[in-house]
């Protein structure tokens, strides 16, 4: 059995340099969804100003808003937030193993966003982490 945690981001670039807004790990995949949904949301109604309230669910915090210049990034977070087909998209990104990933840009200023989600196999770690660690040879009395 497969023991998978899905972990979710949100970073922002802008003149070359990343910024991560937040992250989060969660326990399955629509949550994953659930989080950067409301994410994107209060991104585009956000605009750095006037943040909604931090999500009460589960106490994961909310990413930094960001102070978009333009309405392009915030109107392509609230089609991808609200669109069934971009949902959906994302799901089965996710159930396949792959990354479920979103970027926005700002035009004005050249400020690219990017919401992820992807899952991440922990047995799988573990067995790789515990392969390659060597330990000392066992004496007695030890």
């Amino acid at each position: 059995m497969r023991n998978l945690v899905y972990v979710a981001a949100v970073t922002m670039t802008a003149g070359g340099r990343a910024l991560p807004l937040g992250a989060v790990a969660l326990p399955n995949r629509r949550l994953v969804l659930r989080w950067l949904r409301r994410q994107a949301l209060r991104l585009a109604d956000g605009h750095g100003l006037h943040p909604a309230p931090a999500a009460p669910w589960l106490g994961v915090r909310d990413v930094r808003p960001v102070t978009f210049h333009g309405s392009d990034a915030p109107e392509a977070l609230r089609a991808w937030a609200g669109g069934h087909g971009s949902q959906d998209h994302a799901m089965s990104a996710l159930e396949s193993g792959l990354p479920a990933l979103l970027t926005v840009v700002d035009p004005f200023v050249g400020l690219r966003v990017t919401l992820g989600g992807w899952p991440v196999d922990l047995w799988g770690w573990a067995t790789a982490a515990s392969a390659n660690c060597s330990y000392p040879p066992r004496t007695d009395g030890a």
